[in-house]
């Protein structure tokens, strides 16, 4: 073999051999690096147990929330404030809905030899969605069941209540929707 083909192969197998011992040398510290987290937390849960909680305020709040909107009938008072910080109400029948929410999935998880894949679904209209459409909401007037759309987001907020708010910046909200505060006190 002639000197230059051996330098050539000699690098060749230094390059390959000094490859090998870094990959050896990252997985072996990357391996070093996650027993030394585990170690940390298995130390850090002896010396500081989780205490059991005795009550959920969490679960309650759910609870509550569950007692409150799982009426037929319900209403809704929705206040919205804009950029001006004025604000405005709708009265709905139920809970304002976002318009991404559906009824059916939206997504339908194929498998195949290579892996899984996530498929998007058409709604109920037979057309396809996408999260854009989070912060558009609507609903049903409270007295005349006409349709009502709104979104929120840039320099606009809603505000949800289960009865009219009688706070100042309320109190003064101009009736945005068919119905008004009173002609829903004369239904009830």
């Amino acid at each position: 073999m002639k000197k230059h083909a051996r330098m050539a192969l000699a690098a060749v197998i230094a390059l390959v051999v000094g490859l090998a011992l870094a990959s050896c040398t990252s997985d072996s510290s990357q391996d070093k690096e996650n027993k030394r987290k585990q170690e940390t937390y298995d130390h850090l849960v002896a010396e500081q147990p989780a205490v059991p909680m005795q009550y959920s305020p969490t679960r309650e709040s759910i609870n509550q929330w569950i007692k409150t909107w799982g009426k037929r009938g319900k209403l809704s008072y929705v206040y919205i404030q804009n950029a001006k910080g004025e604000y405005g109400y709708f009265i709905m029948k139920g809970l304002p809905v976002p318009r991404c929410k559906m009824l059916t999935p939206t997504e339908r998880v194929e498998t195949y030899s290579e892996g899984v894949a996530v498929l998007s679904q058409p709604g109920m209209d037979g057309t396809y969605t996408s999260g854009s459409t989070c912060n558009a909401y609507y609903g049903f007037d409270a007295t005349t069941g006409a349709y009502m759309e709104f979104t929120v987001g840039t320099n606009q907020s809603f505000f949800l209540f289960d009865q009219p708010m009688t706070m100042p910046e309320y109190a003064s909200a101009k009736q945005l929707g068919p119905s008004s505060v009173k002609d829903v006190e004369k239904k009830q």
